[in-house]
């Protein structure tokens, strides 16, 4: 019995390395070879695609937010137009958005979905970011994770995939965002349940993997999701983990 047929195993395991003695024989080599599943999925990802030049993230805590923010629900091609017409415009730091005008910061990014709702929630971001913390995102580096999280979940227009790319790309924080693409993925590989939610799939993946392995365990299954496991008509036959997949393995065996 593995993930794919009891969902999200894993995660009802509430597995502690440290805590072995907690399991039955059974239970623990379920978990195990999860685990072995799992980072043979990754090292046939670290093979096969390669981690684009992008992945090193923008300049500052506050500039990553606000592409963070600026590419939900847009493609990333609009998102990068999007972000530079907006630094064009103005220095992307939170004192010169806090003072600049809406409608200009609506103008910037046009070409990105929502602009109007995005432009309200950057420049209401960069109002808090110098009222409450001095003009500087510098608390998601000194803060425990927990409580860096929760303060930046609580701010305006982020939720907890904003959140978790701030903390994993900027603050190095061991914790994996998970996107329209990883949620996908995941419930295909058997890795979470088909209902699970967003903190349901993050805490399977990160039971699954070491921490180290979060970043590219983030890119590199968005790289997967975009490549090959399309919501419509997915390239299993072509997929490199075709073998290691129940849905593709299911696939497969009809097609």
């Amino acid at each position: 019995m593995g993930l794919c047929e009891k969902p999200c195993y894993i995660q009802q395991l509430h597995f502690n390395k440290f805590h072995i003695a907690h399991y039955t024989l059974d239970e623990w080599r379920i978990m195990q070879s999860e685990v072995e599943r799992a980072n043979q999925v990754l090292n046939i990802l670290r093979e096969n695609l390669t981690l684009p030049k992008w992945v090193s993230s923008r300049s500052s805590d506050f500039e990553t937010l606000v592409v963070t923010v600026i590419s939900q629900n847009t493609a990333d091609r609009n998102t990068a137009r999007a972000f530079e017409k907006l630094s064009k415009k103005f220095p992307v730091t939170p004192e010169a958005l806090s003072k600049a005008p809406t409608s200009e910061i609506e103008k910037a990014l046009k070409v990105a979905g929502l602009y109007r709702n995005k432009a309200r929630i950057i420049k209401k971001l960069a109002k808090i970011v110098m009222e409450r913390f001095n003009g500087s995102l510098d608390f998601i580096h000194e803060m425990p994770f927990e409580k860096a999280r929760k303060i930046l979940i609580d701010l305006p227009g982020i939720g907890p995939k904003t959140a978790d790319v701030l903390l994993l790309f900027r603050a190095k924080k061991p914790t994996i965002p998970i996107d329209t693409h990883i949620k996908r993925v995941s419930k295909r590989l058997g890795f979470a349940a088909p209902n699970a939610d967003y903190e349901e799939i993050r805490d399977c993946l990160q039971k699954l993997y070491n921490p180290k392995d979060y970043f590219e365990v983030h890119i590199l299954l968005i790289m997967l999701g975009r490549r090959y496991c399309k919501a419509r008509n997915p390239k299993c036959q072509e997929c490199p983990v075709n073998r290691l997949c129940p849905t593709g393995l299911e696939r497969l065996k009809n097609a």
